[in-house]
């Protein structure tokens, strides 16, 4: 028997929208509906509050030729220097931002004793590939030296990602094997991790196509939007690159229902026999975008849970990392 997705998942996050109708104008203007929506506080029903752990506020950061910003949540209590974990949203780099990731960032930032930073980097079709990525480079290099002075140790630094935002974290934990601050840890929340021609080829695809949260008409249109003709996809697909030795150990959760599911597979599994710490953890009844709803999709606690337990073992020699429901799965061949 197939497992269906919970009742609130079916109702909200089924997708409505005709993809291939769909115009760069019309992103935009979608756009600017949801950004209103996630910030409204009646959709924390579904997006879960804030941990009371972890204080929250906004800072600028100045760049050539822009300026983003940052949701910044910092431990309430804490000691010593603290973990830095540098958190990038989901929404197929055309949509979304940094506050639909306000529960996990702030449960991350109170029980890690961490600083955890959303980046709100540039979207398509305004801003197509490298800046996306561009962005999440630049955060990277500029909050390693600790320019507002949160004690933040340069040593004890992660990525957290969902979706296009696993794309960044994934891509900057691989940069960091030869440039850049040293990247002790990767998380992956339902990460896209092919970009390439080929990035709908997968059986979990298929599978799931006509579950909510990620369809697969979303998906190319997406795709064609951040990386127009002429850019190399393959450079923003990990799963394609010639190596992934020497990478960053990394932690990938999932929803079994999710369209995506096997984008996280290949990446774990190609971690694994190149000689990383990897592993995955498949949730039956989640889809696309499940740990950013809690309200809807119990198994995002125990994903979070999850989570917070490997970033812990990480990045904090100093804490015991907390036990694991027991839950969460490999998926089914």
């Amino acid at each position: 028997m197939t497992l269906k997705p919970h009742l609130g998942v079916r109702i909200l996050m089924k997708d409505k929208v005709d993809w291939k109708a769909v115009t760069p104008e019309d992103v935009v203007a979608m756009r600017a509906k949801s950004e209103k929506l996630m910030t409204s506080p009646l959709l924390q029903f579904a997006t879960g509050r804030p941990d009371p752990g972890a204080r929250i506020e906004e800072r600028f950061l100045d760049l050539p030729g822009r300026r983003l910003r940052l949701r910044v949540f910092r431990p309430v209590r804490a000691e010593g220097p603290l973990p830095l974990v540098l958190s990038f949203h989901g929404g197929g780099f055309i949509s979304g931002l940094p506050e639909q990731n306000d529960w996990v960032n702030s449960g991350m930032s109170a029980a890690l004793g961490a600083v955890v930073v959303g980046v709100d980097y540039r979207l398509a079709p305004d801003h197509t590939a490298p800046d996306a990525v561009d962005d999440g480079v630049a955060v990277l290099d500029a909050l390693a030296a600790d320019p507002f002075g949160w004690g933040v140790d340069p040593e004890a630094i992660a990525v957290f990602g969902e979706s296009a935002g696993g794309t960044i974290a994934a891509l900057l934990a691989l940069r960091s094997r030869k440039e850049g601050p040293k990247i002790r840890a990767q998380v992956l929340a339902n990460p896209a991790t092919d970009w390439s021609a080929s990035f709908t080829d997968y059986p979990s695809i298929e599978r799931n196509a006509l579950q909510p949260g990620l369809s697969v008409p979303k998906f190319r249109k997406s795709a064609d939007l951040a990386f127009p003709p002429g850019v190399d996809r393959s450079a923003y697909s990990p799963v394609t690159f010639a190596s992934l030795a020497g990478a960053p150990p990394a932690l990938a959760v999932v929803g079994a229902l999710d369209a995506a599911l096997d984008h996280a597979t290949r990446y774990i599994d190609r971690l694994q026999a190149e000689g990383t710490e990897a592993r995955i953890a498949v949730y039956p009844r989640a889809t696309h975008g499940f740990i950013s709803a809690p309200g809807l999709v119990p198994a995002a606690k125990l994903a979070r849970a999850e989570a917070i337990s490997f970033l812990t073992a990480q990045l904090r020699a100093d804490m015991r990392p907390k036990p694991v429901l027991p839950e969460s799965r490999r998926s089914p061949a």
